[in-house]
């Protein structure tokens, strides 16, 4: 098959996406169209300059979002490092010894949640970074040279309609806003700069074993503050 065949076939299966959706083409229509076309479990998309400051946009199950959240969490995982090193990361078996030494904590974390195989895919086109494309299974095994191959196809069409101007994609917007403000509430709250504000929000995430977005969604309610101690992620819930 070639890859205009391919990305013919790719780009089909997402425009029926969108048709059942009832609306145009966007990047969430691939998250949501790569699950049975490359044959994963499920399937996150975030977009942003690099993984660390990335927004959500969408995910198809609740693992999907829970990994997303573990890795911002974290510090670790798929996600950042198909960012950092502009490739694909392909990890068809979590419980394999390479993965636990390379993510100590997300490894584990990420088995618990459901997820048995996890595959990164950096949205790039030139020195442009888009985002990352995150594929699961809940059971071990590789893609196939086909299935790649297609997930290529999906991750560069994400790209192109992130990067179209007047693609707005449904999905999850709010999450990664919602951090945002709750980190910068934190450098008044705390008197630090927003890089320190997010590394308190995150071990406070991480120590009490509670998911990013719901900590954050506490401070900017205002239901828990987090006390003035740079070695100690404590925080008041009220």
């Amino acid at each position: 098959m070639t890859y205009i065949e391919r990305r013919g076939r790719v780009w089909g299966l997402i425009a029926e996406q969108a048709a059942w959706r009832g609306g145009r083409v966007s990047a969430a229509d691939v998250c949501a169209a790569v699950v049975p076309g490359v044959q994963v479990t499920g399937a996150w998309l975030s977009a942003g300059l690099d993984a660390q400051s990335g927004h959500l946009m969408q995910v198809t199950d609740e693992v999907a979002r829970q990994l997303a959240d573990l890795q911002l969490t974290l510090g670790e995982g798929p996600l950042l490092d198909a960012s950092a090193l502009s490739g694909p990361v392909l990890a068809s078996d979590l419980a394999d010894g390479e993965w636990g030494i390379r993510w100590p904590a997300f490894g584990p974390a990420a088995s618990k949640a459901g997820a048995a195989a996890v595959f990164a895919f950096p949205l790039v086109v030139g020195a442009i970074r888009a985002g990352v494309l995150g594929l699961y299974r809940d059971r071990p095994g590789p893609l196939s040279g086909f299935q790649l191959g297609d997930a290529l196809v999906f991750a560069d069409t994400a790209t192109l309609l992130l990067l179209d101007a007047h693609d707005q994609p449904a999905g999850l917007g709010s999450y990664r806003a919602e951090i945002d403000q709750a980190t910068g509430m934190l450098t008044e709250q705390l008197g630090v700069n927003i890089t320190d504000a997010f590394v308190r929000l995150r071990a406070y995430a991480y120590v009490n074993d509670i998911q990013l977005a719901d900590v954050a969604r506490d401070i900017v309610a205002r239901r828990l503050r987090l006390v003035p101690d740079p070695d100690l992620p404590l925080g008041d819930k009220t």
